[in-house]
């Protein structure tokens, strides 16, 4: 067993919302939980009783619950949670109307804004009212083209208020990657900024705005907010109304639609990278219970909690990050680059407004290290108490990271789920310590296992992380796939019954996991699999070493493993650097981890969320087409790939 970086005191820990929900389970139920592995398995050989004791002690506003929790759980896909429940997903997160301050807005410029839970239902009661007028109705379609801003958050919350689906991707997309996710769904309304800010530059998006309108079909009213300009020139946009005429009611309630549990919610979209984007719908009650679940049990967040997380409005983390106004916390947006108009832009923020909850991606920490960032040190981060991370998976050098210069006695939570289910199957514990690389534990009332490619369990070996149960936020389905069978094929058609992730994973002796890349990104050279993080972990220890890119390239009747790396400025690869990373993997994984080759690119491709695209990459190589690149942040990196002379055969 791994000797943990960090635990939990026992005080700390029995003063957490998860060990009161423990011990009220035992009362009620005469049972004895003495740890999270009983309380996990019993959450999972209890469904119903678990995810309706969640219900009850979260409190959740609904016209009714219902008496029944789970139809058809033989079912996956097909079962039905709280089949008779009535609720708004809206009038939980905001069933506080206080002083108490719900949003603090933030940018790269420095401007600061802060909402309270009352402002903020003032200004929901207005737009909710306005899109009222404007015909949008339950199952309506609203858009948003957004920075990360109250505007966003506003806009959801009212269109959700009336039954609408909100959908959302940043202003940073361009047209057809805009026309390729908004065009499938068919926005009634689409609320928009007239620009956005990246390191410093202003980005005026009017125009595209136009554009965009023009291409969607059904779009009956664009609403535009200033965020580049107090008051931005609209006539170069055709039927655009400004967001301050727009919101001018004086509607001072909300009329919250109460819907069923499985109700739409949100549409939510793949990286699209390979094809066009899935369009995965997800249901309210679903998401509203799972995001309550992670957050209250598995972060322990509540009302005297700042939570941030870095993220655009095209990452489903901004949809997890906006749930936590139903745990009655204060929520700290952040629009712009990480690392502007300062490298430790993020940090100087978590001090000044106290963030006890900080949340961004493993890239983000890497780079972090890298620049030499000593956040603990130059900042007081009194009081975080947690650090989550997800994204990719969090290098164990950066667990060191993390303990050595941002604060040694912090929750570090590595997450992983996906927009597929909106959120988490692995999560932090705060009655768990913290073991170097690992994942805490797999979540609640979620059946997580690894399988075989046989379809048995694994465990202590790798393998397809999967669901073997129905849990709440699985999704209600694919946009535009009527007979289910798109949504069949990408969940259900490796293991019939059973949800495969499409994580390459493994469960270890201390209960945590390990994610070791997409499976489909899995390199097999000789026939043995190897994750892609398994290389990263290794070889962005090296300091010279900012990232890097792995694929295997189909090479004399197998597979080869290729290294791309991205070097610190004014370092060049050579025949000593290429040994320091052979040697590094073959001593710290096995020979098998070495690659063939390793090349010096000037930059690797990524999606507009920041995660690098292997298989991409992995189409340039072999000369196919990537046939989405509007998905990528840079698609001009593509072209350092394109008939490399190193690649070809001799």
């Amino acid at each position: 067993m791994a000797e943990p970086l960090w635990r939990p005191t026992p005080e700390a820990a029995g003063a957490t919302r998860m060990a009161a929900m423990m011990r009220r389970l035992e009362r009620q139920h005469g049972i004895r939980l003495p740890d999270y592995a009983a309380f996990h398995a019993w959450s999972i050989e209890h469904p119903q009783a678990f995810w309706r004791q969640l219900w009850d002690d979260a409190e959740i506003v609904a016209e009714r619950r219902g008496e029944r929790v789970l139809e058809s759980p033989e079912s996956m896909p097909g079962a039905r949670w709280f089949p008779d429940a009535r609720l708004n997903v809206a009038e939980n997160l905001l069933r506080r109307r206080d002083e108490h301050p719900a949003l603090i807005v933030t940018d790269e410029r420095g401007r600061r804004r802060e909402l309270s839970y009352a402002t903020l239902y003032r200004q929901v009661a207005a737009l909710a009212t306005a899109l009222r007028d404007a015909g949008v109705v339950s199952g309506d379609r609203v858009a948003g083209f957004v920075p990360n801003s109250e505007h966003a958050v506003i806009g959801m919350l009212a269109a959700t208020s009336l039954g609408a689906v909100w959908s959302s991707c940043s202003p940073d997309f361009g047209f057809q990657g805009v026309l390729d996710r908004f065009g499938q769904i068919g926005p009634k309304v689409l609320i928009a900024a007239d620009g956005y800010t990246w390191n410093g530059k202003a980005i005026d998006t009017r125009a595209r705005l136009a554009e965009i309108a023009n291409a969607i079909d059904g779009l009956a009213t664009l609403v535009v907010f200033p965020f580049l300009a107090d008051a931005p020139d609209l006539d170069g946009i055709p039927g655009a109304v400004a967001w301050d005429a727009f919101l001018d009611h004086d509607a001072a309630e909300v009329d919250f639609v109460s819907l069923p549990f499985d109700h739409p919610l949100y549409l939510l979209y793949s990286s699209g990278t390979t094809g066009p984007p899935k369009a995965i719908l997800h249901s309210a009650g679903g998401t509203l219970l799972q995001h309550l679940k992670e957050h209250r049990l598995h972060t322990d967040i509540g009302a005297k909690d700042r939570v941030f997380y870095y993220t655009t409005c095209g990452w489903m983390m901004w949809n997890w990050l906006v749930s936590g106004l139903a745990s009655d916390a204060t929520l700290v947006l952040f629009d712009g680059a990480p690392f502007a108009p300062e490298p430790d832009a993020l940090w100087a923020m978590a001090e000044r407004e106290g963030v006890t909850v900080f949340g961004t991606s493993a890239r983000y920490l890497a780079a972090c290290e890298k620049q030499g960032l000593r956040p603990g040190r130059e900042h007081d981060l009194s009081a975080l108490r947690t650090l989550l991370s997800t994204g990719s998976a969090l290098a164990h050098a950066s667990f060191d990271y993390v303990y050595r210069d941002i604060k040694a006695d912090l929750l570090l939570a590595s997450i992983s789920g996906g927009t597929d289910i909106v959120s988490c199957f692995a999560l932090g514990c705060p009655i768990r310590p913290v073991v170097r690389g690992q994942l805490q534990c797999r979540g609640l009332g979620m059946a997580v296992d690894v399988f075989g490619d046989d379809g048995q369990p694994r465990r202590g070996e790798k393998g397809e992380l999967v669901c073997t149960q129905p849990f709440p936020a699985m999704p209600l389905g694919l946009w535009n796939d009527p007979k289910g069978e798109r949504y069949h094929d990408a969940y259900f058609a490796t293991f019939p019954g059973v949800w495969a992730h499409g994580d390459y994973a493994e469960i270890t002796p201390e209960d945590g996991l390990l994610i070791h890349g997409r499976s489909d990104a899995v390199l097999n050279p000789g026939g043995v699999r190897i994750g892609t993080a398994e290389i990263y972990r290794q070889v962005e220890k090296i300091e010279e070493v900012l990232e890097s890119l792995c694929v295997g390239q189909q090479w004399q009747d197998d597979t080869r493993v290729v290294l791309f790396v991205r070097l610190r400025e004014g370092v060049t690869l050579d025949d000593t650097l290429c040994r320091r990373i052979r040697d590094t993997l073959r001593g710290n994984a096995t020979p098998r981890h070495v690659p063939a080759k390793i090349l010096q690119v000037d930059d690797l491709p990524r999606t507009l969320s920041g995660k690098l695209v292997e298989l991409a990459v992995r189409q340039v190589i072999h000369g196919e087409p990537v046939n989405n690149r509007e998905a990528l942040a840079n698609p001009d990196a593509l072209a350092l790939f394109e008939d490399l002379p190193e690649l070809q055969p001799s």
